[in-house]
Formats: structure tokens, sequence, C-alpha cells
């Protein structure tokens, strides 16, 4: 029935819009999958319910994969979950290997995105209430383990990498108290109120500090590839190495993305931190490994899968996204929730069904267009550099039409040159602002309902055990760099 939907000719029309413009979009830095969403809900309204989720969810997919374009091309996120991706993909880039990168984020992101359509079909139900059985501690222990996971992406120096975690934290901290509703380091800006907008940093720290560090290379990070098709897709021994990196990335990013709040971000570092972790030769990751790219990828487009399992058994948006489209059911008339099943069986499965149909829209249109993507990248650093800046400046402005953003993401430009060169990371601090706000919502709030009580964490079966997992994280680096002394 739901591919009966999903097969009419304006259904596939809408998919392939959705798919299109959600690949545009996603490449955009500072625009990102909420804003698109957001963008294009007002054309739904004239329509039937199921055609206009089925381009929001199309949509949603396309975006997952466009901002891995930029990721890797020029190492500017086009939105949140592509951060990670610029860790390995752009040095895979840089080493004249573009087209693999994104090759093997395309078939990542198609096997995830299939077995999250699966799973959403078979397993909604259960892993909603399992998803239910995250309260705030539980949702504490596992931001605490992601944040612990730091000096996995902190290359050689763990401590550098907490420096740059903490440093995160105190900006993550900015604007009101989500308790109390006093003002915190706002320092009198009014737009400090607000606290510090994740995208404008991620674009000053990826974006125009790689451009300053180039800049002092004197172009040192030109791309050189080829431009034939079968050059730019991956070869088979790169799938057969990212073969696993693809399951877990699967497994993790679906997981991660049936909780409500933690989203295809979250996914995405915990996939790749999972990555390195397992890998044999850690040591080549940040430098060019497929692996880094596989992973996290597969992870971002599972959770974007997975977010819809709580909005349409529950009613509880997974993601940002999902909290729009639930917006939008509601706009319709629809009441998300176990009758949803039910009484709109049509527009359930036909959702579901279209997934399937978008995911391989996605592969063919992203593995299709890869030369072109790559043929961007073959011009002059002389002349990519000035247009980065502006893209850069561009996305950041786009964000809220505020030239406050676009200050922000010079002043972080600056700091992520500087971070570079001096050896911290990035993409801690990035990973700290994502999480830290979260973190401290669910902390107050376990804290209030355990009456000030800390051992709250350890009283738990779920939290004791991501609570564990995270002070053994943080002690396995300390112990081993004493170990190191002692020898």
């Amino acid at each position: 029935m739901g591919f009966g939907v999903a097969f009419t000719p304006f259904n596939i029309l809408m998919a392939i819009a959705g798919v299109t413009v959600g690949i545009l979009i996603g490449a955009l830095p500072g625009v990102g999958p909420p804003s698109g969403v957001a963008m294009l809900l007002p054309l739904t309204f004239g329509m039937d319910p199921t055609s206009g989720i089925i381009m929001l969810a199309a949509l949603y997919a396309g975006t997952m994969y466009g901002g891995t374009i930029t990721a890797v091309l020029i190492n500017t996120p086009g939105e949140s979950a592509s951060v990670v991706t610029c860790l390995d993909g752009y040095q895979m880039a840089v080493q004249g290997r573009a087209g693999p990168a994104l090759g093997i984020a395309a078939i990542g992101s198609f096997i995830a995105g299939t077995i999250g359509v699966v799973l959403l079909m078979l397993v909604s139900p259960l892993l909603a209430r399992w998803a239910l059985s995250f309260g705030p501690p539980e949702t504490f222990a596992l931001m605490l383990l992601g944040l612990t996971t730091v000096t996995m992406l902190a290359g050689e120096d763990p401590l550098k990498g907490y420096i740059s975690m903490v440093l995160g934290l105190m900006l993550a901290m900015v604007g009101f108290d989500i308790i109390s509703g006093d003002a915190r380091f706002g320092f009198g800006i009014p737009e400090m109120m607000d606290g510090v907008d994740f995208l404008p940093v991620a674009i000053g720290l990826f974006g125009l500090g790689e451009v300053l560090y180039g800049a002092e290379q004197k172009g040192a990070t030109q791309v050189k590839t080829s431009l034939r098709l079968r050059d730019v897709l991956p070869s088979v021994q790169d799938f057969v190495r990212t073969k696993w990196s693809i399951a877990r990335g699967t497994l993790m990013g679906f997981l991660v993305g049936v909780l409500p709040g933690a989203g295809p971000t979250v996914a995405a570092f915990m996939a790749y931190t999972l990555e390195k972790r397992v890998s044999d030769e850690p040591e080549k990751f940040g430098k060019g490994e497929i692996k880094g790219v596989a992973g996290p990828e597969s992870a971002n487009n599972a959770a974007a899968t997975a977010a819809m399992v709580p909005m349409l058994t529950l009613g509880i948006p997974g993601s940002a996204t999902t909290a729009i489209m639930l917006g939008g059911l509601m706009m319709w008339g629809l009441r998300p929730g176990p009758m949803l099943f039910e009484k709109n069986p049509q527009f359930v499965w036909g959702l579901i069904a279209s997934q399937y149909i978008a995911n391989v829209l996605l592969l063919i249109m992203s593995t299709l267009f890869i030369p072109l993507f790559v043929r961007a990248v073959r011009i002059p650093y002389s002349i990519l550099m000035p247009l980065i800046v502006v893209f850069c400046v561009t996305g950041a402005y786009s964000l809220k039409n505020n030239v406050w953003d676009v200050g922000m993401m010079l002043v972080f430009g600056v700091v992520g040159y500087f971070m570079k060169k001096l050896g911290y990371s990035p993409a801690a601090l990035v990973l700290a602002l994502v999480l830290g706000p979260l973190a401290e919502r669910a902390l107050r709030q376990a804290l209030i309902i355990s009456d000030a009580g800390i051992f709250i964490l350890f009283m738990r079966p779920i939290s004791a055990t991501l609570t564990v997992l995270a002070l053994v994280a943080i002690a396995v680096p300390v112990c081993r760099a004493l170990m190191t002394r002692a020898r």
C-alpha cells in the first residue's frame, strides 16, 4: 500500500524535488536541514499531506549528503552533521581523492538510509519504548560519554583536546540560564543573550581558519584530482575497507537518532570516535582516512531516518528538523502518535515507502554529479580562496540575516587559524558547543528530580553504565600518560 502511494507520478516528482533542493541547501554553509524544511513548509499548504511530507523527508535526506560536498571540497561544513567529515574528507581531497571521499559518503548514506528505513518499518514501537526509558540522568550520561571522547578527536595530545573541549563548554554557557532565566556571560550585549550560535563558529573554525592557514602555506592545500567518473568513484578496495565502518555507523546512527534531542550531529561525532577507537591504525585518522568519512556519513543518514521514529510513534521530535515536520503534521490536521498508524495508514506507509525511493534518487544524483563537484576544486587556490571567504560570509549571514553572525564567524576564523597552528582541536570545541546545552539541561533536570544528589547517575542501570564508560574514557589517556612517563 505504501509503495502504491509513493509511486504515484506526483509523489515521485516531490521526492525528486526534495532530494535536489536538499543537496543544494545542504551544500550552503549556514542554511542546513531545519532552515531548508522551514523555508519549504509553506509550499506544502495546498498539497495533500502525504505529498508534502514526502518532499520534506526527501529534502532532509538530501541535506545530509549536501553538507558533505563543501566539507570535503573546501573544508567548510554545509550543516552541523558534516563537521566531523571535514577531519578526513578534506585531507582526502588535498591528497587528490576528493571523488572517492564523496563517493563513499554517497554509498554509505544510501546503505545507512535504506537499512534505517527497514528498521523504521520493523521496530518503531519497540525503539520508541526504549527511547522513553531515557530520562534526564540517562541523557546526561550519554552526553558526558560524548564529551569524554574528545581525546579521540584531539590528535596526539589529549590535554589539548580537553582544553579545546572546556573552551567549547564555556561558550555553550553564554546566554540565559535554562532553569532560572538569569543572563550569563553576555557582558550586556543583546546579541549575546541568545548564546553563541553553532554554525558561525563551525564555519569560522573550519572554513575561514583553513583559508588563513592555506594562505600562509602559499596554496599548499590546492586539490588535484582526475575528472573521469571511474577515477572519482571509490574503488572496490575502498568499499571493502569501509564495509564494517558503514555497518557500525548505521547501527550507531540509528540508536542515537531514536533518542529525542540527540540527532545526526551527535551520531556523526560518536561514529567517528568509535571508528578511531576500533581501528588498528588510529594515527591515520585526521590525515585522510576513508573510514573517517564512511562511518560518520552513514551515521548521520541513519540518525536522520531514526529521528522519525519518535515523531511518528510518540509525537516527540527526534531532532530540530523533525520538530518542524511535526509542526507540519499539526498544520495538516494529523495527530502524531500510536493512533496515526491506525487512522492514517496511507500517510505513514506512503512516507516510509518514499524513503526507499529518496535513497535511490540520492545515490544516483550524488554519484553522477561527483565529477562536476570535483571540477570546482580544480580552480587555482588564489581564486578559490576568496570564493571560500565569500561563501563563509554568506553562510554566516544567511543564518539569521544578521551581521553579528558574520563578525562571530570572522573572530572564530582567526581562532581556528591559531588552533590549527598550535595543535589544538577545533572538532573538540565544536562537539562541546553542540553537546554543552543538551548536557547542562539534562544535568540540571536530573539534579532537581533527585534533590541535588549526583548519585542518581549511578542508581539507574543505563545511566550507571554510560557514566562508568565516560569515567573510563577519561582515565585511559591519563593512565597511558603516567605509564609512558614511568617508562
